[in-house]
């Protein structure tokens, strides 16, 4: 109980500070005409037997999930974020498109079901008020979307994609535009999508009324029901499809060549090396948040570079977090020397003649080229000046002389192809004699016959 109590008490918190604002009763004032109509235009449909002027009175409600979704708005302006909500309650103007939308296009499907119906066994339709709740209903919707500046539809209704009937009413308005100048600003390029649906809604209630008044032919009230939830529901989907997307945080589709420039200049900026794990999305209607890592140069200024990327992207993504790291190279340099043996002969295993050694107890070890130079500003061995030498295991046209193993009895060294790795009696003496392994603890790697009579060694102590 207590519970029920608390949230009633916070909605009547959040309904004050609502009704604070005077634009907010204009809101309430339309909601509470919305409701009266609403509620003749329901009396008039069971008196009427009429399914089209049904489906025309779902418009009526969806004007008033819209002025919902205007309060829902004007409390959103009011409300700061907060540690739990720290980009702000503008979602919730996203979501309250997302649910009129998709609620108007179920009424449009109920409509669609019954329809098929009342094809099987069509009743007799009513034309008293028929007419009369046409124009009624016509004159509060043209009321409610002229005198209430709704932000999220207004928005939405403008960056969605056109609907079907957007379209061919586009086509008619070039065409009619090119014999009447003066309706371009109004026709063109597309109309609003709520008015241009209560327009075509009430044009068909009127051919309906027409049809059975003349005809008596009662089949087309039906039709014309079909034709308006069609029309309902082609003219909802759209925005149906942007809200959703918004919702499921993706970047907009008009923003992506935007971005995409963005990015491009700022990474030639001076001391930024690589742009990555970006990532942006629509927080609300409008409003862009985005995040990037910028990985830099170590000698660059962190607050520098942190600034020119902020003003580059600042301009279209509102709310951006950016994360500067140096690059990764933070290994101290390494010294060392690097000799080469400058007689053809390979001088004996064991002696340091004709060797380069590079030692360190607490580094790993690093690969060495042959006749290369460590670089001391990446501490990279440099490219040879001449080509490595070619090695080739069994390759066709190369004269390849097996291996002859040693009789028992009989000890030999035999390199094997020109590796400088030998086979003797004992495998521990050869071990030691290459360099494999020493009693001293440490490790290392003797490589011979790696071309021009080079030598090296790679310690590690």
């Amino acid at each position: 109980m207590k519970t029920h109590r608390s949230i009633f008490g916070k909605l009547l918190q959040e309904f004050r500070l609502v009704a604070s604002d005077r634009r907010s009763w204009r809101i309430l004032l339309f909601g509470s005409l919305n409701l009266l109509c609403t509620g003749c235009l329901l009396m008039w449909c069971s008196s009427t037997n009429s399914m089209a002027l049904t489906a025309y009175t779902y418009l009526t409600i969806f004007d008033l999930f819209s002025l919902i979704t205007c309060l829902i708005s004007s409390w959103v302006t009011m409300k700061k974020p907060s540690q739990v909500y720290s980009f702000g309650f503008e979602r919730l103007e996203v979501l309250a498109v997302f649910a009129s939308t998709v609620l108007v296009q179920l009424g449009a499907l109920f409509i669609l079901k019954e329809s098929v119906e009342r094809f099987m066994e069509q009743p007799e339709v009513h034309t008293g008020r028929l007419l009369v709740g046409t124009f009624v209903a016509l004159f509060f919707n043209l009321l409610t979307l002229l005198s209430v500046r709704n932000k999220p539809f207004a928005y939405v209704s403008e960056a969605a994609s056109s609907s079907w009937l957007q379209e061919h009413v586009a086509d008619l308005s070039r065409s009619l535009c090119g014999i009447i100048p003066g309706l371009s600003s109004v026709l063109l390029p597309r109309m609003n999508p709520f008015v241009l649906i209560n327009m075509a809604g009430a044009l068909s209630l009127c051919i309906t009324y027409m049809l059975i008044e003349i005809n008596n032919y009662n089949a087309v009230d039906t039709a014309s029901a079909v034709a308006i939830a069609l029309m309902t529901f082609g003219t909802m989907y759209p925005m149906s499809v942007y809200s959703g997307k918004v919702l499921l945080q993706t970047t907009p589709s008009h923003i992506i060549g935007q971005l995409d420039k963005l990015l491009r200049e700022v990474s030639t900026l001076d001391g930024v090396l690589e742009v990555r794990n970006e990532h942006f999305w629509t927080v609300g209607f409008g409003s862009l948040a985005g995040s990037a890592h910028v990985r830099i140069r170590r000698d660059a200024n962190e607050q520098l570079v942190l600034a020119h990327v902020t003003n580059r992207l600042l301009p279209l993504v509102s709310t951006l977090t950016v994360q500067i790291f140096k690059d990764d190279w933070t290994r101290p340099l390494l010294t060392g020397t690097l000799s080469s043996s400058s007689s053809p002969s390979a001088p004996p295993l064991g002696s340091a003649e004709g060797y380069a050694t590079v030692s360190s107890s607490s580094l790993p070890p690093l690969l060495l080229s042959s006749g290369g130079e460590l670089d001391p500003l990446t501490s990279t061995p440099s490219k040879p000046s001449s080509p490595p030498p070619e090695f080739s295991f069994d390759t066709p046209g190369r004269n390849v002389q097996p291996m002859v193993l040693p009789a028992p009895g009989h000890h030999t060294h035999r390199p094997y192809g020109g590796l400088g790795l030998t086979y003797g009696a004992s495998p521990y003496t050869g071990m030691l004699n290459q360099g494999l392994a020493r009693p001293s603890g440490g490790l290392g790697l003797g490589m011979q016959g790696l071309g021009a009579g080079k030598h090296f060694t790679l310690s590690h102590i």
